[in-house]
């Protein structure tokens, strides 16, 4: 039976891990970006809490990837903080690209716009899923 549960430690390592890096990068997307996502969120604003959500998933996808390809508790942590800094890019992507067409990304979440929520969270999602297949060499 010991056998069974000698990977224990481990599975508490990653899990813990990844559950900072999930919970920092939350912290850290939601204090950068212009608008307040839980206070829009609390005020039930679609829009911003499809941005978020898709922002987590599309983050959480390669950090998946990283846990699960790693060949060591270090190599995970080094990808996640990759994953981390590519989720983050592709939201400041996104906000530049509208910015040339003269649309403010954050302005129409913070309106409450659902489509540019939707397309945010389809964003992050698609740079999420490109990310972790990155991840699997």
């Amino acid at each position: 039976m010991l056998d069974y549960l000698q990977g224990l430690p481990h599975f508490f390592a990653y899990l813990i891990g990844a559950l900072i890096l999930l919970a920092a990068f939350m912290y850290c997307y939601s204090r950068i970006t212009p608008h307040n996502e839980w206070k829009l969120i609390r005020e039930g604003n679609t829009a911003a809490a499809l941005a978020y959500g898709g922002s987590i998933l599309g983050f959480t996808l390669p950090l998946y990837s990283a846990m699960a390809n790693s060949v060591s508790y270090l190599d995970f942590t080094l990808w996640g903080l990759i994953a981390f800094g590519v989720q983050l890019a592709a939201f400041f992507g996104l906000k530049l690209f509208l910015k040339q067409q003269g649309e403010s990304l954050s302005l129409h979440i913070t309106e409450g716009h659902t489509a540019y929520g939707i397309l945010a969270a389809s964003v992050s999602l698609a740079v999420g899923l490109i990310n972790a297949a990155s991840m699997t060499w």
